[in-house]
């Protein structure tokens, strides 16, 4: 049950920063699960000393929601040379 969890978690944290970095037309919802999963470890390095944390908390949906806005942010300067 609890890689369904991170799926539906990731998707829906990957779907809210593209909203927020304003690339929500550009990718699908698969990229969105990636951008979502891998900017919750993203964030979880930054901010919880490299520890993923099992519980679904405001604490770690916020952590995963800023790894995933900074983890699309670094892919639009690589890309364009812009943050937008």
């Amino acid at each position: 049950m609890g890689i369904i969890l991170w799926l539906i978690i990731g998707g829906v944290v990957g779907w809210l920063a593209s909203l927020i970095m304003r690339t929500d037309a550009q990718q699908g919802i698969l990229l969105n699960i990636v951008v979502g999963i891998v900017g919750a470890f993203i964030g979880g390095l930054i901010f919880n000393g490299g520890t993923i944390n099992q519980v679904l908390t405001v604490n770690s949906f916020i952590v995963s929601l800023v790894g995933a806005v900074i983890l699309l942010a670094i892919v639009n300067l690589v890309r364009r040379g812009s943050l937008r």
